[in-house]
């Protein structure tokens, strides 16, 4: 992934998205429904109805750029709400880009003595 500047901070777009929306569409879906702006440099990730697609608007100081992924096997987890947005942190990002869930991380392993 992209290391991303500090301070950067990652929008979930709640609901579903039309996936045939490019960087302008997307931009302006930013403006009128999460009334935020496009251009300030943050993460807005959206999915797709059948939820195995999600594309991510960013806005990099000189350019929107746009990425996105879709996973052959599986859906992307998104948050119950059908409208509003959601932060998430830099983790959580790259944990929902695989395809795990991000809600609720389970560790494998925690220690039970200190030596």
């Amino acid at each position: 992934m992209i290391g991303l500047p500090a301070g950067t901070r990652v929008w979930l777009a709640a609901g579903v998205t039309d996936m045939r929306k490019g960087m302008g569409g997307l931009a302006a879906l930013v403006q009128m429904t999460l009334e935020a702006d496009p251009f300030c440099g943050h993460l807005f990730v959206f999915r797709g109805r059948r939820g195995d697609l999600v594309k991510v608007l960013w806005w990099s100081g000189d350019g929107l750029c746009l990425f996105a992924k879709r996973l052959e096997r599986g859906r992307f987890v998104w948050p119950q709400a059908m409208s509003g947005s959601l932060a998430l942190s830099a983790a959580q990002l790259s944990m929902l880009l695989e395809g795990i869930d991000w809600r609720r991380p389970v560790k494998t392993w925690r220690p039970e003595v200190a030596a």
